[in-house]
């Protein structure tokens, strides 16, 4: 009896034995696979290889290797995803940040080598009224909007290089999750009052004869004198055209991008990604030089946006067509001043 309960206990060691063998020898095999994808590959689907890629990506394998969205008809393996990434890449990113850094260089050399534009007679303290209060108050809107969506789409397009190594994977993922919210959010509505402040200048913005006098004259940089212009010179008109095109455009294809719930196809929604990059980062470009002539570049420019009005020198020199038309009804600024009273709001400035 004790024999046979010897034999017994030998025999489950054994057993216990064999199958911790077995045990090891799978968990090997696992490990193997880990540290190698292809053979991962390999196990898991044995039936795929290169020839049968390539009839996926052909469309020739039949439902079963198409995409498993409703009623669509791209293959698994799209190539023009492909081709969308490559011009992202290796065009639109680059030269995108060209053109963004080249201006910003461009501005400052141009503030080292000539400076701030001055006036060149003195103020004669008699101001016109130029920009209302509904105008400003579209127009610093939009510009507080596009800034916004200038940065949150810089940091669509450049943070995970620049950011992400800089504060880490935790800090850049919030910062990716609030900036895709920003820049989805405000799009939309900086398109709509865009057009609407389009619209409201349309009229001062046609284009004219005497504006090909102003860019022959670099816009009073080269020769003497400055050139005729009306109540907007010929690049605040190119200004304008370029929000109306490049602009609208960029709009268009946010909208596309913004809301893929209305059946537009994969390729669709690529191409819309590639006209919004381009031309969002040459209007940030441009718009850089914008906002230097119209702040610290030109004595006189940004107070015409602050305070709605602007000396009659600044206009004389600036915009002598349009002052012709309007310089008798200049007021001296102490009456401006009386006329803000306590709230410090103008009657005129809020027509």
């Amino acid at each position: 009896m004790s024999h046979t309960m010897q034999w017994r206990s030998l025999w489950r060691l054994g057993l216990l034995a064999l199958m911790l063998a077995l045990g090891l020898a799978l968990s090997q095999g696992a490990l193997a696979q880990q540290a190698d994808p292809g053979r991962e590959a390999a196990f898991a689907v044995p039936a795929v290889d290169a020839d049968l890629w390539r009839q996926v990506k052909a469309g020739e394998t039949g439902p079963n290797y198409r995409d498993s969205r409703a009623e669509s008809t791209y293959n698994l393996v799209n190539a023009s995803g492909e081709t969308w990434r490559q011009i992202r890449e290796r065009w639109i990113s680059p030269f995108g940040a060209i053109a963004v850094l080249g201006m910003i260089a461009a501005i400052a050399l141009f503030y080292l080598l000539v400076g701030r534009k001055k006036l060149d007679e003195p103020r004669t303290g008699r101001k016109l009224l130029r920009w209302s209060l509904v105008v400003r108050s579209l127009h610093w809107t939009v510009a507080t909007l596009f800034i916004l969506l200038a940065l949150t789409g810089l940091n669509l397009a450049y943070g995970k290089t620049l950011l992400r190594p800089l504060f880490g994977d935790g800090a850049w993922a919030a910062m990716m999750s609030g900036t895709k919210l920003i820049h989805n959010y405000l799009g939309p509505l900086f398109g709509i009052l865009l057009v609407i402040l389009l619209l409201r200048l349309l009229s001062h913005n046609i284009p004219k004869a005497h504006d090909l006098q102003w860019f022959a004259k670099g816009g009073g940089l080269v020769g003497k004198g400055h050139p005729d212009a009306g109540f907007a010179n010929g690049g605040e008109k190119v200004w304008y055209w370029l929000l109306a095109t490049a602009g609208l455009a960029v709009i268009v294809s946010g909208f596309v991008l913004d809301f893929p719930n209305y059946g537009q196809a994969r390729d669709t929604m690529q191409w819309a990604n590639i006209i919004h990059a381009v031309g969002a980062l040459g209007l940030t470009a441009v718009a850089l030089g914008h906002i230097y002539i119209g702040t610290v570049g030109t004595e006189g420019s940004l107070e015409g946006m602050t305070t709605g009005y602007v000396d009659e020198t600044w206009a004389k020199e600036h915009h002598n067509l349009w002052y012709e038309e309007v310089k008798e009804s200049a007021v001296p600024e102490e009456q401006i001043a009386q006329a803000k009273g306590p709230s410090g709001s103008s009657p005129q400035g809020s027509s």
